[in-house]
């Protein structure tokens, strides 16, 4: 009977560990995206495209596929954001993401303000209502994703300054909130790349970045822009580019010393982030679009601790 009821015992807290390990391991997925726009004309004359909308149908229908707890998209969701006809296919994706209960989120990337900013913020607004122009926080499974606004060109500098004021005021009160373990910030523009096309944006390290180091929570700074994966490590913190949402691929310069691509050898074509939390560590990775278009599969992963804790 002892041997019994202590063999019961073992069965009891075996099941229970393994209801722990289960619940952990099925933490809720957060997924980034960035630079789902369609190729425009004249960048066509320039670089070379691969079944650009495809890829771009077939990420958003993996990402519905994931099921996460939301979908942020890093900017440049449309090749202009001013034109009707340019919201026509990206309008059905998001639609069949929220009908599935995926809520989605994004920030102003430039396509969005070419030609005529405030037509096409007008149309970014009325497809992300909760979009803030002085930027805005959302909080899914005790991460807090910051989305900022890195279109300098196009803002003046009250609104910059606004910016500055409510994204320093945000980090230190996320830093205190309980609540929250890790901050992730997103912006369209990269503060560093090896794109041949976009520069790194020294502006988005003087307004963005420099706070982001300062902030003890915060872990992942992403970005678009460059349409490549590339990631970086400065002052300890990681920076990743993801721009590999449909637009057309850039080349990139020789790995460097200035900026020193952790990712040199991983360099898929198409890709978007699937990113959990499991206590205070992230674990970050990249499905990828097979090269033959058949499917989506897990890339490149790596996990971020919080040096808070």
């Amino acid at each position: 009977m002892r041997c019994a009821f202590s063999k019961l015992i073992f069965i009891t807290v075996g099941l229970a560990l393994s209801f722990v390990a289960t619940a952990q391991t099925k933490s809720p997925v957060i997924a980034f995206a960035s630079d789902t726009q369609e190729p425009m004309w004249i960048e066509k004359l320039f670089l070379k495209q691969d079944h650009n909308l495809q890829a771009t149908k077939m990420i958003f229908k993996d990402v519905d596929t994931l099921r996460p707890a939301a979908l942020f998209i890093l900017g440049d969701v449309v090749s202009l954001g001013k034109s009707k006809a340019a919201w026509s296919n990206i309008d059905k994706y998001i639609t069949q993401l929220r009908k599935d209960s995926i809520p989605v989120f994004a920030t102003l990337g430039n396509h969005e303000v070419m030609f005529n900013a405030a037509k096409g913020t007008q149309n970014f607004l009325r497809r992300f209502p909760l979009y803030k122009p002085a930027g805005y926080a959302e909080i899914v499974d005790s991460v807090a994703v910051v989305l900022l606004n890195s279109n300098f060109a196009t803002m003046n500098s009250v609104e910059i300054t606004a910016q500055d004021s409510w994204y320093k005021q945000e980090l230190t009160a996320l830093d205190k909130d309980p609540a929250v373990k890790l901050i992730i910030v997103g912006c369209h523009h990269s503060p560093y790349t090896n794109s041949t096309i976009v520069n790194p944006s020294v502006l988005v390290q003087q307004h963005f970045v420099e706070p982001f180091q300062h902030a003890a929570k915060c872990v992942l700074f992403a970005s678009g822009h460059s349409h490549n994966y590339e990631r970086f490590k400065v002052k300890g913190k990681d920076f990743l580019v993801i721009g590999g949402g449909g637009g057309l691929h850039q080349p990139l310069r020789a790995n460097n010393d200035l900026m020193h691509d952790l990712s040199a050898d991983y360099k898929p074509a198409f890709h978007y982030l699937k990113i959990s939390r499991l206590g205070n560590t992230l674990q970050v990775t990249s499905r990828e679009l097979k090269s033959d278009f058949s499917r989506f599969q897990d890339g490149f992963s790596f996990s971020i601790n919080s040096a808070s804790h």
